[in-house]
C-alpha cells in the first residue's frame, strides 16, 4: 500500500492511559483527515494500538522499537501502570535511548514524516526534530492551565524553592497560589545534581520552544489560558481540539478506539441498576487507575456515603496483595449490607464513560485527572474534587474556582475527610439544582459545540491538519 501522496506524520505517545488515549483520538483525527501517520510504539505498548489500526488499515502505521533497559524500571515493564507514578522520571529517560534507532528508521524511510507529535513528557524529542531536520509539535494530554503552571514553574525554581509555604504565580492569569505541595510532583522532586531530573527538565522546557502545541482542551474551557501561552510563545501555532474523547465517539463506538471493557457483563448489570434510578439522583465515586485510598480514607469515604442517603456507584481499583493486607481499597465490613440497594460497588475496571453519561448520574467524586475532568464536562455531572497528586491540584483549581463547575470535598494523599461534613456536603450538593450543577450542564452544551461542525476545536483541528500540509508542500 502506498500513502506517498499523503502527507506524513510521526506520532511518539507516552506510556502511561491517562496519556495515550488522547494521543491515539488524535492520530484517529489526523487520519479521518487524510493524513498518513505512523505511531512509534516499544512492544508491550503496541496492542493498545489494535483498535486503531483496525479502524485505519491504510493510513496508519507503527514502528516499534524495543524499550531501553533502565537500572530502576523492573525488566518486562514499558508502561506506567506497571510502575506507578514515582518511575515517570525513569520511563522518560529510558526512551531517550531511542534517539539513534529512530534516527535510523527515519533516513532509511522513502517517505519520512514531515512533522513529530509526541507527548508533553517526551520534550527531548525537540533536540530529534532539530536533528531530523523537522518541527516537533508538543501534545498535551492536559490542560492550558496546567501547561502554563509548568512554564512558569521550570523557568522559576528558585522561586518555587524559597516560598514559604504559599508559592505564587503572578505572571498567570487571575495570579494564582498553591500550597507547596501542590505543585506538580514532577517539579517538586527536581534534583539538579542529578542528570536524569536535568535531562526531564530540559524536556519540559523544550515543550513551549517547539515548533506548536496541541491541547486535548478546548477555548471555551481556558481561553485566557491559551491566550497566555501564545503570549508566551510568540506565535499563534497553540491548536487546542478537545475533548478529543468527544471527537472520537462522534466519530465512531467507544469500543473501536481502545476504551473496550474486558468485562461485559458488568456493565450490563451497572447500567440495569441506573436504568432503576431517578435522573440526576446517582454520585458514581472513583479516583482513577493510579490510586487507590488508603484504609481510614476508605473508612471515611464509607462512612460519608452512608451518611448522605445519597445512591452512588463506588469504582473500587483491585489492589495487589500486599495493598490489600495493608487496607489499601479495602471497603469497610459490612458496608456493602448496610448500603443495600441504594448502593453499588465494582471491583476492578469500570465502564466510565457509560456511567457517567447515564441520566441517572448527577456527581462525580473524583481526583481530577485530566481525562475524567473532560468526561465528567461531556457528561455535564458536577464534580466533587479531591484531588490527591500530580497535576489534580491545578485541575480541581480551575474546575472549581475558574470554571465553577465543582465542588472541592478534601485536598492530599494522605488527607481523610470528616466523614459527617462529607456526607452534609455530598448530600447537599446532589439535591436540588445548584449554581455548580447549572454551569455543569452549559459547560457539557459548549464542549458538544466546540467539537461540532464550526467549534472553535473543530477549526483548530482543521488549522493543524492544513500547516501540516504546508509542510509537506515546503519540502518538495
Amino acid at each position: 500500500m502506498s500513502t506517498s501522496g499523503k502527507t506524513h506524520i510521526l506520532v511518539f505517545p507516552y506510556p502511561a492511559q491517562g496519556h495515550m488515549l488522547p494521543i491515539l483520538d488524535l492520530t484517529h483525527q489526523l487520519a479521518l483527515h487524510g493524513l498518513s501517520i505512523t505511531i512509534l510504539v516499544t512492544p508491550k505498548n503496541l496492542p493498545n494500538l489494535t483498535p486503531l489500526l483496525h479502524t485505519h488499515p491504510s493510513s496508519i502505521q507503527t514502528v516499534v522499537l524495543p524499550f531501553p533497559p533502565h537500572p530502576k524500571i523492573p525488566s518486562g515493564v514499558e508502561n506506567i501502570k506497571d510502575i506507578g507514578n514515582h518511575g515517570n522520571l525513569y520511563v522518560i529517560n529510558a526512551l531517550a535511548n531511542l534517539q539513534a534507532p529512530i534516527v535510523h528508521w527515519f533516513s532509511s524511510h522513502p517517505n519520512p514524516p514531515v512533522a513529530l507529535i509526541s507527548d508533553f513528557f517526551l520534550g527531548w524529542t525537540l533536540h530529534l526534530a532539530h536533528q531530523l531536520g523537522i518541527p516537533r509539535i508538543t501534545f498535551y494530554s492536559s490542560g492550558a492551565f496546567l501547561a502554563s503552571v509548568f512554564h512558569y514553574c521550570w523557568r522559576n525554581l528558585d522561586k518555587m524553592r524559597s516560598s514559604s509555604g504559599i508559592v505564587h504565580f503572578p505572571d498567570l492569569p487571575r495570579s494564582p497560589s498553591f500550597k507547596q505541595d501542590q505543585v506538580p510532583s514532577v517539579v517538586r522532586c527536581h534534583k539538579e545534581s542529578d542528570p536524569e531530573s536535568e535531562l526531564l527538565r530540559n524536556s519540559m522546557l523544550a515543550n513551549t520552544e517547539s515548533w506548536g502545541c496541541v491541547f486535548n482542551s478546548s477555548e471555551d474551557l481556558e481561553a485566557e489560558y491559551f491566550a497566555h501561552l501564545r503570549a508566551k510563545m510568540g506565535h499563534s501555532r497553540v491548536y487546542a481540539v478537545g475533548p478529543l474523547s468527544l471527537t472520537a465517539a462522534e466519530a465512531a463506538d467507544d469500543s473501536s478506539l481502545g476504551r473496550a471493557n474486558p468485562n461485559k457483563d458488568s456493565d450490563a448489570n451497572v447500567m440495569t441498576w441506573l436504568d432503576g434510578c431517578p435522573d440526576g439522583s446517582v454520585l458514581y465515586v472513583c479516583f482513577g487507575s493510579q490510586k487507590l485510598p488508603n484504609r481510614q480514607q476508605m473508612e471515611a469515604l464509607a462512612s460519608g456515603l452512608e451518611r448522605s442517603r445519597v445512591r452512588f456507584v463506588w469504582a473500587v481499583k483491585t489492589g495487589s496483595a500486599q495493598q490489600v493486607k495493608d487496607g489499601y481499597g479495602v471497603l469497610p465490613d459490612g458496608f456493602e449490607e448496610r448500603v443495600g440497594g441504594r448502593g453499588l460497588v465494582i471491583k476492578g475496571w469500570a465502564p466510565q464513560v457509560l456511567i457517567l453519561g447515564h441520566k441517572a448520574v448527577g456527581g462525580f467524586v473524583s481526583h481530577c485527572g485530566w481525562n475524567s475532568v473532560l468526561e465528567a464536562i461531556v457528561a455535564g455531572v458536577l464534580i466533587l474534587g479531591w484531588p490527591m497528586e500530580a497535576d489534580q491540584f491545578v485541575n480541581a483549581k480551575l474546575l472549581a474556582e475558574d470554571m465553577g463547575v465543582a465542588v472541592k470535598v478534601c485536598e492530599g494523599d494522605n488527607a481523610v475527610p470528616d466523614p459527617a461534613e462529607l456526607g452534609k456536603v455530598i448530600s447537599e450538593s446532589m439535591t436540588g439544582e445548584t449554581p455548580e450543577k447549572v454551569r455543569a450542564k452549559e459547560l457539557r452544551d459548549k464542549a458538544f459545540a466546540a467539537v461540532g461542525s464550526g467549534g472553535s476545536s473543530s477549526k483548530h483541528l482543521d488549522e493543524l491538519v492544513k500547516e501540516l500540509g504546508q509542510l509537506k508542500a515546503g519540502r518538495k
